[in-house]
């Protein structure tokens, strides 16, 4: 089984230990596994792959609810999006190198091409699903092509009012006001970045107040904010729902 799979023997011994991949007894007491041992390693080896935690890999393949097609399905989407990801930046380098040994070196432009859809691709591998699933294909679609179609000066914009609002809530959150001054620049500014990578014409206050919930209820974009500092992902929500008051 380990010379099949690649894993180590103790790799092997510490799933059968879990109960992820239990191993029959002979009369000897040697491990044996059978074929439904081996698919159940395949689909932990890539699970594993794909950084999902062991424990979270059990609850999976114990729930009776269990598709193992859709599962591969699934991997095998995932998959050929990181080889396509790969593909690009491999291409990437390969122009910069020859650009370094004396060939046509990379324009700004190539450069920043490949940022964009790296970016795009990374974003979609992350969130892709779980924003179509919340806003809809036309609009997950829309926000990758006007970010595909950004010129450095408009990316440029995109950062510079993520700085901006960084600035604005720091100096919102020190006067202690959701509704002051500098915190209502921060929602402004923050309501523009929006705007940048919406589709045209589909923002709302709803949706910008929504959104601004969204930033304290999950903890990955939480996260953002709380850089910047202790109790801004809340600061901001609070901000965002006086100015769409």
């Amino acid at each position: 089984m380990a010379e099949l799979s690649g894993c180590t023997v103790r790799t092997l011994h510490h799933y059968d230990e879990l109960g992820l991949v239990r191993a029959e007894r002979g009369d000897n007491n040697y491990r044996r596994y059978g074929p439904a041992a081996v698919d159940r390693l395949q689909q932990v080896l890539l699970y594993r792959e794909a950084e999902v935690p062991l424990a979270d890999i059990k609850r999976l393949l114990d729930d009776p609810a269990f598709d193992a097609r859709e599962a591969l399905s699934g991997h095998l989407r995932d998959l050929r999006s990181r080889r396509e990801r790969i593909d690009k930046l491999i291409a990437s380098v390969e122009s910069t190198l020859a650009g370094i040994e004396g060939g046509a070196p990379m324009s700004d432009t190539q450069k920043f091409e490949a940022f964009k859809k790296d970016l795009i691709d990374q974003n979609e591998e992350k969130y892709g699903e779980e924003v179509r699933e919340r806003w809809g294909e036309d609009a997950a679609d829309a926000s990758n092509a006007k970010m595909a179609g950004m010129t450095e000066d408009q990316w440029g914009r995109t950062q510079e009012l993520q700085r901006q609002i960084s600035e604005e809530l720091l100096a919102g959150m020190e006067a202690g006001d959701p509704a002051g001054e500098h915190a209502q620049r921060a929602a402004d500014l923050h309501r523009q970045w929006l705007c940048a990578f919406w589709k045209d014409g589909t923002y709302s206050k709803q949706a910008h107040a929504g959104l601004a919930e969204m930033y304290v209820a999950d903890e990955r974009f939480k996260a953002h904010y709380e850089a910047i500092a202790p109790g801004a992902a809340e600061f901001l929500r609070d901000a965002v729902k006086a100015y769409c008051a």
